[in-house]
This record gives C-alpha cells, structure tokens and sequence, in this order.
C-alpha cells in the first residue's frame, strides 16, 4: 500500500510495526519481522528522514512513529507536487516537439510508433484515455482477444464529469455477441453515443485530434500489435474516416418513458432491424426464434407502412424509435 507514495514494502511494514508498539527499538522491531536487525535499523533512520518516524533522545536509541494520517498526507501531497512538476514538464517537451513538427523539422518516423505485446497496447489505450480532454471516438468490431462483455461503464460517468465524451461505432457482427446489447445500453445510459453499421473497417481509438491507436492488422490476435499515429495527415484522414461512417451509421438509442409515440415493437430489435441484421441474426441476440423476429418484423413494417424491412428501420430512425 505504501508503495503508492515511494515507500517500500520492508519500509512500510516497519513503519506499521512501529505504529503498532508506538515506540521501539530496531531489535524489537526485528523480532516481530524476523528481519535482521542492521537492516531494520537502517530501515529506520531512512524512513526518518521521509518524516514517517521520529528518533526520540537517550539510548538505546529508540523511535516512535508519526501517526499514521499525518505521515500518508506529507506523502501524498510530496507526490502530487512531483506529478504537477512532471505534468509542467511534459508540457514544456511537448510544446517543443509541436514547434520542430511546425516547423518541418519531424522526421516522418516519429510520426508512427509501433506498439508492440498485447499489454503494451492495453497499457497504450489507457493513457490514450487519460489523457484525452474533449472526445475519444472508437471504431468496435470483432475479432476480440477477451469477452467484450466486460467493460464498466462506470468509465463514462467519471468522463462526464471532466467533460470528455465518447462515440461508439459499432460493427454490426460485434452486437450478436450474447450480452453485448444490454452492456451497450448501460453504456448508453452512462453517457456513450453509440451507432451501428455494417462499414466498420478496423478497430481505432481516436484521441481528440492528437493520437489515434490501431492494431496492424485486421484479424486474428489483432490486439497484439499496433499503431500510435501522432499528429499528422495520417491522423486527419482517420478522423475525417470516422466522420464519414458515423455520418452514415444508425444511431442506438433508448426510447424514453416520456415519448409521445411509442415503438410498436421491443426497442433492442428496432436496432438491430435498422443496423440491417438479418432476421437469424437478431433471433440469436435477442434469444427469440426466427418465426417470432418474423412475425414482429411484419407488425413493424404494417404500424409504419413500409414495403421493405429496410424501410421500416429506416422510418424506425426518422421517428427516433432506434
């Protein structure tokens, strides 16, 4: 635990049995941590200096520890100082590197990182996410390394709440998954725009307008390795790609209890119907039969007067039903 603020593992469980006798020798100390004393002892006067223990005057020499409140606040507010001073510095660094870019001095190399090893893409998406200030946009689509159906949501409520919003598009095949539609919902609920369609060429997370990560290819252990796009024409041709298919995708959304008109049909299958699903397709998301997705399909297409399935999940759309 105490790791968290530099302190290491024999350090912070001296200090806990410290806190614990309230005040000790190195030997007593030793011989409740089977530790050898010469290192307790030096274990001691260093977590002295850090402000967690104070040597009392006499001998033997004995110490006694700073409650335990007072000393994880000096850590932590030492640590966040040295964040803040780091942050400052980034920033100095990447006004630097924005300005030889600017100034056409960027070798077109460092413009495309690979990265490579599944943990180093996930561990690359996390930062992406921190480090967004105004949108991530995803593209979503199979194949997946783990079962999708396992996201928190809870993500995008502490991302409303520093004003980052997300938009999902989704590969139509990614919504069969079982569980997939309820965790898209949730997300929804959370603060996620979210569209479906059957164009989603790869997987990519754009960061505002400053990075964007995508795997190198398009199957298979996608997840192992990737690309990191800095600023750059690249980056601009995905951001204006992923313009363009959200433009054309079909927007998920939950009929609110409040609506004047009410969908004649369960709102998950006017979705899937609008996405352009077929009739086994959502028999399998939605655990129905097909004869059942027939029968529903047709009351749809009869309440809004269309010919097609088409039609009637495109008129599902006009009327804000899917």
């Amino acid at each position: 635990m105490w790791d968290a603020v530099g302190i290491s593992g024999n350090d912070g469980a001296v200090y806990e049995a410290l806190v614990r006798r309230g005040q000790a020798e190195a030997g007593d100390i030793a011989g409740d941590l089977a530790l050898p004393r010469g290192q307790v002892a030096r274990v001691l006067r260093r977590i002295a200096e850090r402000g967690l223990v104070t040597r009392l005057p006499g001998r033997p020499v004995r110490y006694t520890a700073v409650a335990p409140d007072l000393a994880a606040g000096s850590l932590i507010a030492e640590r966040e100082r040295d964040l803040v001073r780091l942050r400052a510095h980034a920033q100095r660094l990447t006004a630097e590197h924005a300005h030889r870019r600017d100034a056409g001095r960027c070798d077109p190399a460092d413009l495309v990182e690979i990265i490579d090893g599944g943990v180093n893409v996930q561990n690359a998406f996390v930062r992406l996410q921190r480090a967004a200030r105004k949108q991530i946009r995803t593209f979503d689509r199979p194949p997946y390394l783990e079962n999708p159906v396992t996201g928190n949501p809870e993500q995008y409520h502490h991302a409303s709440q520093r004003g980052l919003a997300y938009r999902v598009l989704y590969h139509q095949s990614a919504l069969e998954i079982p569980g997939r539609m309820d965790d898209v919902w949730r997300r929804i609920q959370h603060g996620e725009r979210a569209r479906v369609s059957s164009h989603v060429p790869m997987k990519m997370v754009l960061c505002d307008n400053q990075r964007a990560l995508l795997p190198v290819t398009s199957g298979g252990n996608a997840a192992e390795a990737a690309y990191l796009v800095h600023p750059s024409s690249m980056l601009d041709a995905f951001s204006e790609l992923f313009e363009a298919l959200w433009e054309r995708a079909v927007p998920i959304n939950r009929v609110g209890a409040g609506d004047d008109e009410k969908p004649p049909v369960d709102p998950e299958l006017l979705g899937l119907l609008a996405s352009g699903a077929t009739d086994e397709t959502i028999a399998r998301v939605l655990g129905w039969s097909v004869r059942t997705v027939h029968r529903h399909v047709h009351r749809m297409m009869t309440h809004v007067g269309a010919e097609t399935r088409f039609q009637a999940g495109m008129e599902a759309v006009r009327r804000g039903w899917a």
